[in-house]
C-alpha cells in the first residue's frame, strides 16, 4: 500500500464512487483500515461522487462527508416517519376489517333468528293446514276437537300466510349465505392484512434495510450498478491496482 502515492489510491475510490461499486458504509469500512486511508476518505470529491447518486445536491453546497450525513439523517428521518405511516395505515385496515367482522356476524346471527323464528311458524301453520283437511274426514271426537281447536286458534288465512313464510325463509336463506360469503372473503382479508402489519412492526434488520440502506433504494445507484456488474467483480479494487501505473506488490 506505501508503494502507490494518494493520488491513485484517491482515483481508485473516486473510480469506486462514481461507479456505484462503493457506497457510504464502503467508504466508511475504507476509512477504518488505515490513518493514511482515513484521511483519503474525507475527500470531497469522493463524499460529492456519493452525494450526486444518493441525494442530489445544489452546487452552492460544498460537498463533504459532515453534508452527506445530514442529508443521511433527514432521510432515514423521513423514512422511519414513512414506515410509520405504513404501519398506521395497516393497523387502521386491520381494525376496519374487523369491525366489518363483527358486523357481520351480527347479521348473521339476526338473520339466523329472523330463519328460525319463520321456519317455527312455517311448521305451525303447516300442521294448522293439516288439521283443516283432517276436518273433511271421519274422526274420533276427541281427535276431530284436538284439530278443531287448532284451526280455531289460527286467525290469520292460512294459504297466503304459508306463501309468504315460505319466500321469507328463501330470502333469509339467501341472505345468510351471502353473509357468509362475505365473511370469508373479509377473513382471508384480515390474514393478509395481519401479516403485513407483522410484516411491517416487526424486520431483524429493519434498520438497516427499511431505513438506512440509501444503496438498495437508489433508482439512480441501482441502475449504475447493473450496467457495471459485467465489468466489475468481487475483486475490483484489485484489479484495478493491477491496471495502474504503480501496481501493489502482494
Amino acid at each position: 500500500m506505501s508503494t502507490l502515492p494518494d493520488e491513485v489510491w484517491l482515483r481508485i475510490l473516486e473510480l469506486g464512487a462514481a461507479s456505484s461499486i462503493l457506497g457510504y458504509r464502503d467508504l466508511c469500512r475504507v476509512a477504518i483500515a488505515s490513518r493514511r486511508l482515513n484521511r483519503l476518505s474525507q475527500e470531497p470529491s469522493l463524499w460529492g461522487a456519493l452525494l450526486a447518486l444518493d441525494f442530489p445536491f445544489s452546487g452552492s453546497e460544498t460537498p463533504s462527508k459532515s453534508l452527506y450525513k445530514i442529508k443521511f439523517e433527514k432521510d432515514k428521518a423521513r423514512r422511519i416517519a414513512m414506515r410509520r405511516m405504513a404501519v398506521i395505515g395497516a393497523e387502521e385496515r386491520v381494525l376496519l376489517t374487523k369491525k366489518k367482522l363483527a358486523d357481520l356476524e351480527l347479521s348473521m346471527a339476526r338473520e339466523g333468528e329472523r330463519m328460525k323464528a319463520t321456519l317455527e311458524e312455517l311448521e305451525n301453520l303447516e300442521r294448522v293446514r293439516s288439521a283443516s283437511v283432517a276436518l273433511n274426514v271421519w274422526q274420533p271426537e276427541v281427535v276431530r276437537g284436538r284439530q278443531k281447536q287448532i284451526v280455531e286458534q289460527c286467525t290469520v288465512p292460512v294459504e297466503s300466510r304459508l306463501n309468504a313464510l315460505r319466500m321469507e325463509a328463501r330470502v333469509c336463506k339467501k341472505q345468510i349465505e351471502t353473509f357468509k360469503k362475505a365473511y370469508h372473503n373479509e377473513k382471508l382479508k384480515l390474514s393478509e392484512y395481519e401479516e403485513k402489519l407483522r410484516s411491517l412492526k416487526y424486520h431483524p434488520l429493519s434498520s438497516d434495510q427499511l431505513i438506512g440502506t440509501v444503496d438498495s433504494l437508489n433508482p439512480k445507484r441501482q441502475k449504475l450498478k447493473h450496467s457495471h456488474s459485467k465489468h466489475f467483480s468481487s475483486l475490483n479494487v484489485y484489479a484495478l491496482l493491477c491496471m495502474s501505473p504503480h501496481p501493489l506488490h502482494v
